[in-house]
């Protein structure tokens, strides 16, 4: 190595011959010594942060790929493996860069291979990061071979591949993980030079196998207790001399690296249950830094954080063209047209917003719009008063996030005073009543900022509370009115019992521990969006994949817990017995009610009515029995329902439906008054059916009276467009109003001014109690 300043240096390298094993592992030292020196030598360079650099290396020698026939090998499930980390850090759209080196391959392609050293290891992708293009590798290209490579000499290649990548990105953690069945040899020559080297560059390992292995084994391979705990472990036979030797290797090196470094060895199975769940997104604390205000004389500068917030689906989706699937061959163009003939074309310009009230659209502007919006001094975190936290209601909660607010980092004062005021609060048992408002464009909210102690910060927890509006007030009556419904106290117990046993949290020894931990459930809509991406990725012609079992049991009710509640549920079933109430006479199914009965052939023979329990009744048949006065609901239906009874006195009926348009006036509303439209076309129709003219042009008349020119004029408007007018001689003779009468009779009688303006003020006091 000539040292020529602070930032050049020229390496003057000596290549080894093939056999000559001394100069190998003087050639293999200098390697390993040279990447130390290089990762801390190359000063003055340009820092780009990410987050971490993690190799994988993969095992894909001849081994790999041998089983038992209709036994994965252990290259498919390591591959498995790589392919679930990588979609992972790609759905999680993870900084990290990753790369991946196979070794066992039939060619070579790394930085040091040179002569007869590091032969059959591929860098197959460098540090980059990780995309489909990596998935659809691994998942379709990556295959077997029938060489070998030494592991100890992929391990080299993967931390050369580390230092040499790493040069110009400040790295908070660089990684090794590793893929094999251990059934390579290898040459430990180097191993303590390879240790010192891990140690000094800070990277971590990780070792994953296809078999368990157990730390506390004796060091010589295949000698005591240690060599029958290895038995039957590989594929249903002996793990082999060779295997055991790399076992040994793989402890001395993570138990040299860390004292805990046993922990990173796992097998493949067990680490396919941790990787089948996709990788949460991550993101970074986005802090919100601002003044808490108590009054005029109080401010502690803040800093909020978002501790609890809802999530939202990434909206990837784009229109493209089905063949190309590009986006630029999709172009989207918005026309307005008016609604005429020639659908006449005009600008956006000439378009404005309206508001629907009622049948009327009030027009607004975007100046109209501006000016609309609640205007406020921007952001805000101000403290209203303080209440006792019993007057905060759990129910009360609302919003899609919860805020941690702390003290501004440095500001020493700020966090004496915003501590005094969480020990307060915790001591009083109250809670800070806030007025938020994240900024200008923001509407202001109320919530609740509740004091929160933990062992290693201290902090107040803001949650958004409701307006008026937000609460929904139900009154419902109360069960215990109806005696049949107030349960015996063996119920009670049985029902207590089933909540008991059904508890969700353990307390033992003074420690509660939470046997279903709703925080560390991942989002099933979010896993199954990820596995369907995955397989369209891989196979875009194929159907979906049915949903994995693991996703289907996330939500499912513990184990433990379905064990503990059976007993209880089987006593609960006994003390709430379900009797069968019997078939309602004449209950038809919906097939026979709404069957259609015009491709049916016609029976030969009928029944006569009553006679048979078989006898066909139609919908209307069934509710005839059951209206016995016009309700509220359809009233119109009602009155057509009670009409068709034997015993119907058409005075008395219609004097129902007569209330019941009364009522729907009442109401004011567009639906009320349809409702009313549709009551009064249907009482014409059976006044001239039933040569009951009289009783409805004398309704008729006295309602124009009533609504004509006041507060319902909106609803003459809808009779007069409607045209529902008197009975005329031309439709009934029994009717003694004359056409031109029934004409004139839509028109609007002029009223006196007095009068009309008495009406009008009328109708507004009664608007004004009726909004009250």
């Amino acid at each position: 190595l000539l040292y020529l300043g602070p930032t050049s240096f020229v390496f003057i390298t000596l290549i080894p011959q093939a056999g000559k094993g001394w100069l190998s592992r003087i050639w293999s030292n200098c390697m390993c010594w040279w990447m130390s020196v290089f990762a801390v030598s190359v000063p003055y360079v340009n820092v780009d942060y990410s987050q971490s650099a993690v190799v994988l290396c993969l095992d894909v020698g001849f081994s790999m790929g041998r089983s038992p026939p209709g036994v994965e090998s252990s290259f498919d499930l390591a591959k498995q493996l790589v392919t679930m980390f990588v979609q992972r850090q790609v759905f999680a759209e993870s900084k990290d860069h990753v790369a991946l080196v196979l070794f066992g391959t039939e060619d070579t392609n790394n930085a040091l291979a040179t002569g007869e050293q590091y032969q059959n290891i591929t860098v197959h992708r460098h540090l980059q990061l990780p995309d489909f293009d990596l998935l659809e590798e691994i998942h379709f290209k990556i295959k077997t071979s029938i060489m070998e490579a030494d592991i100890l000499d992929a391990l080299v290649v993967c931390m050369d591949l580390l230092q040499r990548e790493s040069v110009g990105r400040k790295n908070e953690r660089m990684h090794i993980a590793v893929f094999t069945d251990l059934s390579s040899p290898f040459s430990s020559d180097q191993l303590d030079v390879i240790i010192s080297n891990l140690k000094q560059t800070s990277i971590s390992l990780q070792f994953f196998l296809p078999f368990p292995l157990h730390h506390d084994e004796s060091k010589e391979p295949g000698n005591g207790p240690s060599g029958d705990r290895q038995r039957h472990l590989f594929h249903g036979k002996e793990i082999t001399p060779q295997q055991k030797e790399g076992i040994h290797m793989v402890q001395k090196v993570m138990m040299a690296v860390d004292e805990d470094g046993m922990d990173d060895v796992h097998t493949f199975r067990d680490s396919m249950e941790h990787l089948s769940i996709f990788k949460k997104i991550e993101r970074k604390p986005m802090a919100w830094p601002w003044h808490l205000t108590i009054g005029s004389g109080l401010c502690i500068r803040i800093v909020a954080y978002k501790a609890v917030t809802m999530e939202p689906l990434k909206k990837s989706w784009a229109t493209v063209d089905a063949k190309t699937l590009s986006k630029g061959d999709i172009q989207r163009e918005v026309v307005y047209c008016l609604n005429d003939d020639d659908e006449t074309e005009i600008s956006s310009d000439e378009i404005i917003q309206g508001y629907c009230y009622g049948s009327d659209i009030v027009p607004f502007s975007k100046v109209d719009q501006e000016q609309m919006k609640y205007k406020h001094d921007g952001k805000c975190f101000a403290v209203l008063g303080f209440t006792k936290s019993s007057q905060i209601m759990r129910h009360h909660f609302m919003g899609t996030q919860a805020l941690k607010v702390f003290a501004a980092k440095g500001d020493e004062h700020a966090a004496v005073a915003l501590s005094a005021l969480i020990h307060a609060l915790e001591e009083m048992d109250m809670v800070a009543i806030v007025r938020y408002a994240y900024d200008r464009r923001a509407n202001p909210q109320v919530g609740a900022a509740f004091p929160c102690i933990k062992d290693k910060y201290k902090c107040l927890i803001y949650v958004q509370l409701p307006f008026v509006e937000d609460l929904r007030q139900f009154a419902f009556a109360s069960l215990r009115n109806n005696k049949q419904h107030i349960p015996t106290e063996e119920q009670l117990s049985a029902v207590d019992s089933l909540i008991d046993s059904m508890n969700l949290v353990q307390d033992e020894d003074d420690e509660v521990e939470d046997i279903f931990k709703v925080s560390k459930i991942p989002n099933p809509q979010f896993q199954r969006l990820f596995q369907c991406l995955q397989h369209k990725a891989f196979y875009p012609d194929d159907l979906l994949p049915p949903m994995p079992p693991h996703l289907l049991s996330m939500t499912e009710r513990p184990r433990e817990v379905t064990t503990n509640c059976q007993a209880h549920l089987e006593a609960v079933k006994k003390q709430f017995t379900l009797q069968d109430a019997g078939k309602k006479k004449d209950q038809k199914t919906g097939h026979e009610l709404f069957r259609d009965v015009r491709n049916e052939e016609p029976s030969t023979k009928k029944t006569r009515q009553g006679d048979d329990e078989t006898e066909a009744f139609s919908l209307a048949n069934i509710s005839e029995g059951d209206i016995t006065k016009v309700g509220s609901v359809d009233p119109a239906k009602d009155f057509q329902m009670l009409l068709k009874q034997k015993a119907a006195n058409f005075q008395e009926v219609s004097q129902q439906l007569q209330n019941r348009i009364h009522e729907q006036l009442g109401m004011k509303g567009l639906q009320y008054y349809e409702k009313g439209i549709k009551c009064i076309v249907v009482f014409r129709r059976a006044a001239v059916e039933r040569a009951e003219v009289q009783c409805f042009n004398r309704f008729l008349q006295s309602l124009k009276e009533q609504v004509q020119g006041g507060p319902l004029k909106e609803f003459w408007d809808m009779i007069v467009q409607e045209n529902i007018s008197l009975i005329s001689s031309d439709e009934a003779a029994e009717s003694c109003v004359t056409p031109e009468e029934s004409k004139q009779f839509l028109e609007y009688n002029k009223m006196p001014e007095e009068t009309a303006a008495a009406a009008a003020d009328g109708g507004d006091v009664e608007d004004l109690f009726d909004m009250m």
